[in-house]
């Protein structure tokens, strides 16, 4: 099938990936749009996979005080260059990431990051919660694993629905930046600061 510049621009659009890159996708897809986005995506995967061993210890701290200027976070994203950390995707990268933390109030960067006291009385409500609807043992168990990844959803980073795009989580958002700059990312840590908060 001949693929025309038309066809590698719009996936170009919709992706990001590099020209070379979606021509060859559009080649192993006959052409089809969406079977190219998906080829492209498994590929992203696949490249972050091989990069998630490399080490992290450039990067940037980004600042966003949200208009009003009545929140405020701080976000350390890491990069495995001072190169990459200069890029104009990095940085889209580390401000989408910080609007993320003002939107959404996350805790943690990941699960492992929260206090183990906090996920252990979490689970003992939903525990509850289960057994007092009279529901055999062995569904009480899974009905709490259920909570608790949404518990997770809501209040870790990478586990969070993207604002930008809900359909992705934040981790996705990560994994296709990495398949995108060539390097591994990974986000440190944040603060938030809302005016008049307690820390």
């Amino acid at each position: 099938m001949n693929i025309s510049a038309s066809m590698v621009k719009e996936l170009r659009g919709k992706t990001g990936a590099g020209m070379m890159d979606c021509k060859r996708a559009l080649e192993k897809t006959d052409g089809n749009i969406d079977k190219a986005v998906e080829y492209l995506r498994k590929q992203g995967i696949a490249s972050a996979a091989k990069r998630s061993h490399k080490e992290t210890k450039e990067g940037l701290i980004f600042s966003y005080i949200h208009p009003g200027d009545r929140l405020g976070v701080l976000v350390e994203v890491n990069c495995e260059t001072d190169f990459v950390a200069r890029t104009d995707d990095f940085r889209e990268l580390t401000k989408n990431l910080a609007m993320q933390v003002a939107a959404a109030n996350p805790l943690a960067v990941t699960r492992e990051d929260l206090p183990q006291d906090l996920v252990e009385s979490e689970r003992g409500i939903y525990s509850a919660q289960a057994k007092d609807s009279g529901k055999p043992d062995n569904i009480v168990e899974r009905i709490v694993d259920g909570k608790m990844d949404k518990f997770y959803q809501e209040v870790c980073l990478l586990e969070q629905p993207f604002v930008k795009d809900p359909e992705k989580s934040v981790k996705d958002i990560i994994v296709d930046a990495i398949a995108k700059i060539g390097e591994n990312i990974s986000v440190k840590r944040f603060v938030r600061y809302r005016l008049g908060e307690d820390e």
